[in-house]
């Protein structure tokens, strides 16, 4: 879900006159992302009072950023659903257990990026294959690129962006509690990806 979200990143592809690097980002890199810098937020309804948050912990993923050929970036992602919190201890395990996320039989979410639209200069979307729980929909992202540059530290190469998407979790089988639990998910990505040296 949220980790599986990382492949958003790959979005930065499209928009090749605003990372600011000018030649430097006209060639094909390979970034993984930064778990140190990147985070998986997600906000479901309870009883309508408020929204429970929760987050993921450990993800991974990569994608292709090349600013002249933005239609053949690539990207993937992974989430561990064991990492999934929500601050309380019982709650998490229920979502753990097989009404929610069944983590024992289905332990990663994914996130495969299949296609990329730019709608301006510094947005655009991101419309993929998102499984988990043993099921496989489609899922459209908004993003907003932030920027692309070298890190000031080390001189590595960044791309950095925000996403973010709703999702229904009855259409992955999830429906314990609708709709006194919302079924409705919205999820916001933060990623920094780093350059392969």
């Amino acid at each position: 879900m949220k980790k599986q979200m990382r492949a958003a990143m790959a979005v930065v592809a499209l928009w090749t006159g605003a990372s600011g690097g000018g030649q430097a980002w006209a060639t094909p890199t390979t970034y993984d992302i930064d778990p140190v810098h990147s985070g998986i937020v997600f906000f479901i309804s309870h009883l309508g009072f408020s929204n429970v948050i929760g987050m993921a912990a450990e993800f991974s993923g990569e994608f292709v950023f090349d600013s002249e050929t933005p239609e053949a970036s690539t990207l993937t992602a992974s989430v561990s659903v064991a990492s999934i919190s929500t601050n309380n201890k019982q709650r998490d395990s229920d979502i753990q257990g097989a009404d929610w996320f069944n983590a024992t039989e289905f332990p990663k979410i994914t996130f495969v990026g299949k296609r990329f639209t730019q709608v301006d200069k510094n947005t655009g979307t991101i419309t993929g294959d998102l499984s988990m729980v043993g099921v496989t929909k489609p899922v459209t992202m908004n993003v907003i690129f932030n920027m692309a540059g070298s890190n000031p530290w080390d001189g590595s190469k960044v791309a950095g962006f925000s996403a973010t998407t709703t999702i229904k979790r009855s259409d992955f089988g999830m429906t314990a509690n609708i709709p006194m639990i919302g079924d409705d998910v919205n999820l916001r990505i933060e990623v920094e990806g780093r350059g392969r040296r």
